[in-house]
C-alpha cells in the first residue's frame, strides 16, 4: 500500500474561500479514484494561505484485473445494430461470443481490463482536479489567459507537488510540471523545500516555518491571544470566526498584544470592536470588571525579532481606523435623531411602499396601536416616540460606515440626547430576534416596536405581491414571521394576528374611488391626474410625493399573511418537538390566531394524543367519521338550506355539541335518550350519557382557555366510544335506530371537534 501526497502551491489563497476549497478538494479526488476503480481509504486536508494540501493512505500501487461481459443484439441482428454495440464496448465482431437466451442466440462480448498503475491514474487525475476546481471567484492569468479554456484558479498557481510513496507523480498543467519541490514560509524560509514523501510533508515545511495544519495554526491563535491577554492583567474578548480568519492569513501565526489610546475609549465599545475586528482582524480585550480595555491582540506572520516594532506598525493602523470612528461620533451627535430622521425621506423603502419615512410613519402608528389595543402593556405616546426615531441612525455617518451597528448605534444616540431609557432601548433592540437563539425583547416600548417593524414589512410585502419563493427571501420575510412569533410567545402576548394585519394593511394602502379595492402607493412623482385622484379621495395632495401604483386587496393579503404564519410556526415549532399535524389540525377549525392560545391547544392536543385515551379516541373518531362519510351523513348542524333556530347565544355554532344546541337546531333529537323513538342499548345509553357530561364540559374548558381540562372531557368518551363499536348495529334495519345512531356518531364528531379537527391528525 502506498501513500500520496498532492499540493497545490499559489498566490494567496482567501481565508474566508478556504475551507470550502478543503471540502472541494477531497470531493473531486474521491471522484476521480472512484472512476478508476481505486479504493480510498482515510484523506487529510490541509490549507494554508500559499497551499492546498492532500495526503491519501493506503492506496494501491496498481489496480486489479477486471473482467466485464456485456450483453447484445440477437444472432441475426441488423449490422448496424452490431457494429454500434462492438464501437461501444471496445471489441471486434470476431471476438463476440454466442450464447443462448431463452432459446435464442445472443451475442455477448466479454472485456478484460487488465489492472493499471496507480501512478499513471494519478497522473491523469491531477489535470482533471484543477480543471474541474469550484472556487466562489477564481482567474486566468499569463499568455493562456487570453483564451476562455484556459486553466482557472483562484489565484495564480505556481507550484505542484504530486508523490506516491515518494515517487514523483508526473503531469504537467499550463507549463507547471509536477515535483518534489515547494516553498517554506514567504520571509522565513531561505529556499525551496524538497519533499522526499508524504510522511516528511509537514515536518519538512515546519522547519521552513509553515504549520501546515489549519487546525493547529487555529489552536496558537487561540491560545496565544489568551496567554497574551492574560500576561496584561487583562480577558481575551472570545471570537472564533476571528481565530479561524486570522488561520487562514497566517503560515506561522504569533499572537501580540498592543496598547491603543484611552481617549478612543469615549466611542462605544461596539464600534472599537468591529473596527479592530473588520478592518484589522484584531482581537479586543477586556478588563477584569467587564469593561472595554484600550489593548488589541493582533496575530503576526512571522516571528518578530523585534516585536514591538511590529505592535507600534498595528497600532498606528488601528489609531487611524478608531480615529475615523470618533469622528464619526462626535459628528452625528451634532444632530438629533429626529433631525437625522429627516433624512429617511430621501432613501426609499421600496419602489411599491414609499420611503423609509413612510414606513416609519406606519411602525410608528402600528406600535402606538397595539399599545392602545392593550396587546402590548406599553405608553403608546412613547412607543409612537421610539418608533418614529428607530430607523434615523440608518442616515448617520457610523452606521453608514458600519451597517451591523444600525439600531445599535441609535439606541446610543438616543441616550447622548437625554431621551427616555424606554425610547433608547427600543430604538437599540427593536430589529431583535434576528434568528433562533437570539434575544429577545421583554420591554413593553420595545415589544411594541419591534412587533410593528415585523408586522409593517410583512403586510407590506405581501399587499404588493411581492413573496419569499424557495430559497429566495430578499427582504427577509421569513426571519420577519419567526420573529413576531419569538416575541409574541416569549412575552405571552394575545396578538390577534388577523385583525393586527387588516390594521397595518389599511396603513399601507388607500382606498379607490369605488371602494372595491385598494391602491399602494409607490415611487414616482404626483401627476395633475393622480392630484384629482387624490382630492377625490378626500386627501390633501399638497402632502404626498407618490401615486398609486399597485392594486391591492384587503382579504387576500390577509389570509396569505396567516397562511404564511401557519408555515412558519410548523417549522419553528417542528424544532420543539410539535408535530406539524396538529398545528394543521387546530388551523382547521379556522378563527385561530392568537399565537399563545394556539400552542397551549396545540401542547394539550399533543399530550393528549400521545396517550392510550387519546390514540384510541382518535381511532375512535375516524371510523365515526369514515361511517358518517359512507353514508353521506351530514355532522355539521344545522342542514344546508334550513333556517337558524332561536339561541341566546350571538353566534349559535359556538354551541355545536351541547343539548341546547341540538334543541335549537332541531338536530340530534334521537341521539338523546329521553326523546329515542326506541329503548337504547345499554353501550348506545352510555355512549348518549357520556357525551351529554363531557361535551359541554369541553366547550366550557375551551372557551376558557383550559385546554388541558377539555383533553380531560374528551378523554371520558374513549371507554363509552369503543363499546359502542362493540356491541351495536349502526346500520340496523330499523330506519328510526339507524337514523339516532348516525345522528348520535355526528354529535360525537362534533364533541370532539371543539378541541381539534381530529381527521387532520395522523394515526
Amino acid at each position: 500500500m502506498a501513500d500520496f501526497l498532492l499540493e497545490l502551491r499559489s498566490e494567496e489563497i482567501p481565508a474566508r474561500m478556504q475551507a470550502g476549497a478543503r471540502g472541494e478538494l477531497e470531493k473531486l479526488f474521491r471522484r476521480e479514484m472512484e472512476a478508476a476503480g481505486i479504493e480510498t481509504g482515510e484523506v487529510t486536508v490541509w490549507s494554508t494561505p500559499r497551499r492546498l494540501a492532500l495526503i491519501a493512505r493506503g492506496l494501491p500501487e496498481q489496480t486489479q484485473a477486471v473482467r466485464e461481459e456485456a450483453k447484445g443484439p440477437p444472432v441475426g441482428a441488423p449490422d448496424q445494430a452490431v457494429e454500434g454495440f462492438c464501437r461501444k464496448n471496445g471489441v471486434t465482431r470476431e471476438s463476440l461470443e454466442e450464447r443462448e437466451v431463452k432459446g435464442r442466440a445472443t451475442y455477448f462480448a466479454v472485456i478484460e481490463r487488465p489492472g493499471q498503475a496507480v501512478l499513471d491514474l494519478l497522473a491523469a487525475a491531477i489535470p482533471a482536479i484543477i480543471r474541474d476546481f469550484s472556487w466562489p471567484k477564481s482567474m486566468r492569468w499569463g499568455d493562456a489567459s487570453i483564451s476562455s479554456e484556459s486553466t482557472r484558479w483562484v489565484r495564480p498557481l505556481s507550484g505542484i507537488v504530486a508523490l506516491l510513496d515518494g515517487e514523483v507523480v508526473p503531469c504537467v498543467m499550463e507549463g507547471l510540471a509536477s515535483g518534489r519541490e515547494t516553498m517554506g514560509h514567504r520571509f522565513h524560509s531561505s529556499g525551496p523545500v524538497t519533499i522526499d514523501s508524504a510522511e516528511d510533508y509537514a515536518a519538512k515545511l515546519r522547519e521552513a516555518f509553515v504549520i501546515v495544519d489549519h487546525e493547529e495554526r487555529a489552536g496558537i491563535i487561540r491560545e496565544g491571544a489568551r496567554k497574551a491577554a492574560k500576561a496584561a492583567g487583562l480577558v481575551l474578548v472570545e471570537d472564533e470566526g476571528l481565530v479561524v480568519e486570522n488561520a487562514g492569513l497566517t503560515e506561522w501565526p504569533a499572537p501580540l498584544l498592543g496598547r491603543f489610546d484611552e481617549a478612543f475609549l469615549e466611542v462605544p465599545p461596539e464600534v472599537i470592536q468591529l473596527s479592530a475586528r473588520v478592518n484589522q482582524k484584531y482581537f479586543v480585550c477586556e478588563d477584569k470588571a467587564g469593561r472595554l480595555a484600550n489593548a488589541f491582540v493582533c496575530t503576526a506572520n512571522i516571528d518578530a525579532l523585534e516585536p514591538a516594532v511590529v505592535v507600534d506598525g498595528n497600532r498606528k493602523v488601528l489609531a487611524a481606523r478608531l480615529a475615523d470612528a470618533r469622528f464619526f461620533w462626535e459628528v452625528d451627535q451634532k444632530k438629533t435623531l429626529e433631525e437625522h430622521a429627516k433624512g429617511l425621506e430621501r432613501i426609499t423603502f421600496h419602489e411599491r411602499l414609499g420611503t423609509l419615512a413612510d414606513k416609519v410613519e406606519r411602525v410608528a402608528k402600528l406600535a402606538r396601536w397595539l399599545c392602545e389595543e392593550g396587546i402590548v402593556d406599553g405608553d403608546p405616546a412613547m412607543a409612537e416616540k421610539a418608533a418614529r426615531l428607530c430607523k434615523a441612525d440608518l442616515v448617520t455617518e457610523m452606521v453608514g460606515e458600519f451597517p451591523e451597528l444600525q439600531g445599535l448605534m441609535g439606541g446610543y444616540y438616543a441616550r447622548a440626547e437625554g431621551l427616555p431609557d424606554a425610547v433608547a432601548d427600543a430604538i437599540r433592540d427593536h430589529y431583535k430576534p434576528v434568528g433562533q437563539g437570539d434575544d429577545v425583547p421583554t420591554a413593553p416600548v420595545t415589544v411594541a416596536v419591534s412587533l410593528a417593524d415585523k408586522l409593517d414589512s410583512l403586510v407590506s410585502f405581501f399587499a404588493a405581491q411581492i413573496f419569499p419563493t424557495g430559497s429566495k427571501d430578499p427582504f427577509a420575510l421569513r426571519r420577519a414571521m419567526i420573529g413576531m412569533q419569538m416575541v409574541t410567545e416569549d412575552n405571552g402576548l394575545r396578538l390577534p394576528l388577523k385583525s393586527a394585519a387588516s390594521h397595518a394593511f389599511r396603513l399601507i394602502a388607500r382606498p379607490d374611488e369605488d371602494g372595491e379595492g385598494y391602491w399602494l402607493w409607490g415611487h414616482r412623482p404626483l401627476s395633475a391626474s393622480d392630484i384629482e385622484k387624490a382630492r377625490g379621495r378626500g386627501v390633501d395632495p399638497s402632502g404626498l410625493s407618490w401615486s398609486p401604483q399597485t392594486r391591492a386587496h384587503l382579504p387576500e393579503t390577509v389570509g396569505r399573511v396567516l397562511e404564511f404564519f401557519a408555515d412558519r410556526l410548523k417549522v419553528q415549532q417542528r424544532e420543539a418537538g410539535v408535530r406539524h399535524d396538529l398545528i394543521d389540525a387546530v388551523f382547521a377549525l379556522g378563527g385561530e390566531d392568537d399565537l399563545v392560545r394556539l400552542l397551549a391547544r396545540v401542547h394539550a392536543l399533543q399530550s393528549f394524543v400521545e396517550t392510550e385515551n387519546g390514540a384510541n379516541l382518535l381511532a375512535g373518531y375516524k371510523r365515526a367519521a369514515n361511517i358518517l362519510k359512507k353514508e353521506e351523513w351530514d355532522a355539521a348542524p344545522p342542514h344546508a338550506g334550513e333556517p337558524v333556530a332561536e339561541t341566546s347565544e350571538e353566534d349559535p355554532l359556538a354551541l355545536a355539541g351541547k343539548p341546547e344546541f341540538d334543541e335549537a337546531f332541531g338536530r340530534g333529537a334521537g341521539s338523546r335518550a329521553d326523546a329515542l323513538s326506541h329503548e337504547p342499548e345499554p353501550a348506545e345509553r352510555a355512549l348518549i350519557e357520556a357525551l351529554d357530561a363531557a361535551a359541554p364540559q369541553a366547550a366550557k374548558a375551551v372557551e376558557e382557555e383550559r385546554f388541558e381540562d377539555a383533553m380531560k372531557a374528551l378523554a371520558s368518551l374513549r371507554a363509552p366510544i369503543d363499546a359502542f363499536f362493540d356491541e351495536v348495529t349502526v346500520n340496523d334495519d330499523n330506519p328510526d335506530k339507524r337514523s339516532s345512531r348516525l345522528d348520535l356518531l355526528a354529535r360525537f364528531t362534533r364533541a370532539v371537534g371543539q378541541v381539534a379537527d381530529f381527521s387532520r391528525i395522523e394515526s
